[in-house]
């Protein structure tokens, strides 16, 4: 079970309302890279991990309710930074540096049309679970693998393209309140990836964990093909790097440079069923 306390994680202030910037925050909550795909990617490997001990399942538990106050953090920015908002494009006001903000340029009209469309009509002037195009979170993007090191590997990756969007978004604000905000938020997420990462090693490093599952006998897999980089180009060049030669980070094979070619024989079907719907030329 859950508890709330109606105080915010952290202050969100707004001095300058600007509905543009709410459209772009709106990507943080919604959006690929936002707080409500983290929140629900650590609750559901928090509900589905399996382990002798709890300690991974209730870290998770910890650090998702923890993004449940990002996502009500940022729903109250964008609230604030829709308060100023038209509410038609009739509306009196568009040479208040606000409003005219919104309907200055040649996609201005567009522009505020799409914010009435969604965060008036359907949200009233609040956030809605969506991305800043508008287009719903549909939860498409949530990895619960039920593998402990599979998962933390996802987590790094999300919370590293949750950093990368949140410091886009504070270079685009320019109120202090917002950079206010987003400078807490890239601390969580700088947090949260040395959290993941933490757990990756505190399971064996590199070499215990690689490769995943680490529960699956490696003698079992083709071992003529597992260190193998595959070489696809027309000419037979390829990029030389740490992943063409010497041994792997698991420590249990070397890199090699295969160039690619057909390992089996052309694929050859049957002749189409009768009952296929297929051309009496094709039917056996």
């Amino acid at each position: 079970m859950y508890y709330h306390d109606k105080r915010l994680q952290y202050p969100v202030t707004v001095e300058k309302p600007d509905p543009r910037f709410a459209r772009m925050l709106q990507q943080a909550i919604g959006g690929v890279e936002g707080e409500i795909r983290v929140c629900m990617q650590y609750f559901f490997q928090a509900w589905g991990n399996r382990a002798p001990t709890t300690k991974y399942r209730d870290m998770l538990l910890n650090t998702a309710t923890e993004e449940i106050g990002h996502i009500e953090m940022l729903a109250t920015a964008v609230a604030l930074n829709l308060e100023t908002a038209p509410a038609s494009l009739q509306e009196d006001g568009a040479a208040d540096g606000i409003v005219g903000a919104v309907m200055g340029g040649g996609s201005a009209k567009a522009e505020i049309e799409g914010l009435i469309h969604k965060n008036l009509l359907s949200g009233g002037l609040a956030a809605m679970p969506m991305d800043s195009d508008g287009v719903p979170f549909n939860m498409s993007h949530i990895y619960a693998s039920g593998n402990v090191a599979a998962d933390m590997y996802c987590n790094v990756a999300a919370e590293s393209t949750g950093r990368v969007l949140a410091v886009r978004l504070f270079n685009a604000a320019a109120d202090d309140g917002m950079k206010k905000m987003l400078h807490y938020m890239i601390a969580r997420d700088t947090m949260h990836q040395q959290q993941w990462l933490a757990v990756i090693e505190e399971l064996g490093a590199e070499a215990g964990n690689l490769p995943i599952p680490n529960s699956f006998p490696q003698e079992m897999e083709d071992q003529a093909n597992n260190y193998n980089f595959y070489v696809t180009s027309v000419d037979g060049s390829y990029p030389e790097g740490r992943w063409t030669t010497g041994p792997t980070p698991d420590g249990k094979g070397e890199f090699t440079v295969f160039r690619n070619e057909p390992l089996g024989p052309e694929p050859v079907l049957g002749a189409a069923r009768p009952d296929s719907g297929a051309q009496a030329q094709q039917i056996g």
